[in-house]
């Protein structure tokens, strides 16, 4: 055993020669002298620079970006400056239409009494977005009619649903309580921002939409013809059409408050008795 180390030192130290020469002249170009333990040593030197300029061009670059869980911040940042450009884009079509009209006016073609003032402009825009939304609601309230005409109760009966363990939406205090009278069919719940929303039970995500001055806002249809709505999202995870878990985070909160609101057969329930906040 000790001959056979020695002969593997002895290999390793050996010096051999490697030469370059002309194939047509045998001419010598170039020769080195070295060992195996020489051209070991010159492989490991050459991956670990390789190593680290790789690793100082990643750092020194975009590209660290592009690294997965670098900089969540940012990213965070981006979506937001994202939204912010959508906005200013609306704001600038609302003024070039408002300067266009100001044209018109200036040149006779359009009475001062006639022109718009630029808030009513944003006015409408805003009232037509909340339009197209209400009506996806109110279609989708009418096919839950269609489908229970027998269950077509009013809002202060009560109603026998079974029971379901469910999440809390989101960890925080409830501000705004549910309330019919005053209009609110859902919760409020005061919580940090970039907090997590979860599922509040196993569904299906069936609709999405962005509602001004809130956010991002999700439908998941449960069992039990169970429906939940989370509003003042950041930006979803999921989209329409994926299946979700109870407690399965379905995205950020946007603006440190998030409302939540719980169906059941086209009848709205109040959050706090069914789920712990």
């Amino acid at each position: 055993m000790a001959k056979q180390e020695k002969s593997v030192k002895k290999r390793l130290r050996t010096k051999y020669r490697l030469a370059v020469m002309n194939d047509e002249t045998s001419e010598e170009r170039f020769h080195m002298r070295t060992s195996l333990v020489n051209l070991l040593g010159l492989f490991i030197a050459a991956f670990v620079v390789a190593f680290f300029l790789l690793m100082l061009i990643i750092w020194a670059t975009p590209l660290r970006n592009y690294l997965p869980g670098y900089n969540e911040d940012l990213r965070k940042e981006f979506i937001a400056q994202t939204y912010r450009l959508d906005s200013l884009q609306q704001e600038m079509e609302l003024r070039a239409v408002y300067l266009n009209s100001i044209r018109d006016v200036v040149s006779g073609n359009v009475h001062t009494d006639s022109l718009p003032p630029l808030d009513s402009l944003e006015q409408k825009q805003k009232e037509a977005m909340l339009a197209e939304r209400s009506q996806v609601l109110e279609d989708f309230q009418r096919d839950y009619e269609a489908r229970e005409k027998d269950n077509l109760l009013l809002f202060d009966q009560t109603t026998s649903y079974p029971v379901h363990s469910f999440f809390r939406p989101a960890n925080g205090v409830v501000t705004e309580p549910f309330n019919l009278s005053e209009g609110r069919f859902g919760i409020v719940v005061n919580t940090q921002k970039d907090a997590s929303v979860a599922a509040t039970l196993t569904g299906t995500i069936v609709y999405e939409d962005y509602v001004p001055d809130e956010g991002w806002m999700l439908m998941v249809q449960h069992d039990a013809d169970y429906l939940s709505m989370y509003y003042g999202l950041l930006k979803p995870f999921k989209q329409v059409g994926a299946s979700v878990q109870a407690g399965e985070t379905l995205g950020l909160v946007a603006q440190e408050t998030m409302r939540f609101e719980l169906w059941q057969r086209g009848l709205v329930l109040n959050p706090e008795e069914v789920i712990s906040f």
